[in-house]
């Protein structure tokens, strides 16, 4: 089984390094070694995302809802390679 690889995109500028700290804590504490890994990605213009295996699943305005994004990395999780 292939580990989902997740993203996180956020503003510097706006200051959503420390949002963008907690919500890869929460994954890597929920998820450890199931999935590869949680890459912070640098961005400007507002932008905060979530991406799996480069899949959208979360993008600032949408709300944030940290357990449906931790299902939809559980359902990535899950899938054979």
């Amino acid at each position: 089984m292939s580990k989902p690889t997740v993203q996180i995109q956020y503003c510097v500028p706006c200051g959503h390094l420390p949002r963008a700290l907690d919500v890869q804590k929460s994954i890597l504490e929920r998820f450890g070694q199931r999935i590869e890994g949680v890459m912070l990605k640098t961005g400007s213009g507002g932008v905060f995302t979530i991406d799996v295996d480069g899949e959208r699943i979360y993008t600032k305005p949408d709300e944030f809802d940290l357990d449906a994004i931790a299902q939809s990395i559980e359902a990535r999780a899950a899938q054979p390679a």
